[in-house]
């Protein structure tokens, strides 16, 4: 058992995903943890508290701050902060200044741009699913692939467009397009760029010209980048932690609480 009181917690309970980080008083990383949210967004905070009990580390003692789309489902959060403030707390620790954040989420796609590590401005796509993480998942179990299968066919692919703009359509565009015996990498490169268009779209209007950075659970494609980089023209980094932006922001602003 290592606990101690200035351990500072962040639990992002995501649609897709959950994720904790445990910092320690001199802000280094002692824990990290991800695991599929599931149905409940309760039972994964829960899984997390278990997970965190069996490495020596008591959330009952220590201050906690619960981010994400689940983040009322965490007991023992000392307190809840918005997904916009903890990505833009993380990002600006893991890449160590300014740039406009992009999180492709499974309910919603966020622009944020900073300033001084402050969040200067954000935009988001929550009104329809097409430009979010969730169409990805859906369109890549369509084509019966993961996520960076999908990736992978779309680098290959080419020529085909979906136009429609609501995630049902596009689905039903997408089954058509399987119907014509379309080639799957040309269908997953359509797919692909739906989603570059819609989130270069809104980085258009908040952040254009400057440096951005992928955070979330798709920071991993390469693919993703190189495209979102070229309609941007402007580079677009991320980095090995970039899944755990959102809690590792939650931990630093845990670490301000009184």
């Amino acid at each position: 058992m290592f606990f101690k009181k200035n351990f500072q917690i962040g639990v992002d309970i995501g649609s897709t995903a959950a994720k904790a980080i445990v910092l320690d008083e001199d802000g280094a990383i002692l824990y990290k943890a991800v695991i599929p949210t599931g149905w409940s967004s309760v039972g994964a905070a829960k899984e997390l508290r278990e997970d965190m009990e069996r490495s020596g580390i008591d959330v009952t003692e220590t201050r906690v701050v619960a981010t994400g789309y689940g983040r009322v489902s965490v007991p023992y959060a000392s307190k809840t902060v918005t997904e916009i403030s903890c990505h833009a707390q993380g990002v600006f620790r893991l890449l160590g200044r300014d740039c406009t954040v992009v999180d492709i989420g499974g309910q919603d796609t966020k622009v944020i741009s900073l300033s001084n590590g402050r969040v200067a401005g954000f935009l988001m796509n929550d009104k329809c699913a097409a430009g979010t993480g969730r169409f990805l998942e859906i369109m890549a179990n369509t084509l019966a692939v993961d996520l960076l299968g999908l990736f992978a066919l779309a680098e290959r692919g080419g020529g085909v467009t979906i136009s429609a703009m609501c995630a049902v359509f596009a689905e039903s565009e997408v089954i058509g397009l399987i119907g014509s015996g379309r080639a799957k990498e040309d269908i997953a490169f359509a797919i692909c760029e739906s989603i570059v268009t819609r989130v270069a779209a809104l980085c258009g209007k908040q952040g254009r010209g400057r440096e951005f950075f992928l955070s979330g659970g798709l920071y991993e494609s390469e693919y993703l980048r190189k495209r979102l980089s070229e309609r941007l023209q402007a580079p677009v980094t991320t980095d090995p932690l970039a899944r755990w932006a959102g809690a590792l922001g939650a931990a630093i602003l845990a670490g301000r609480l009184d």
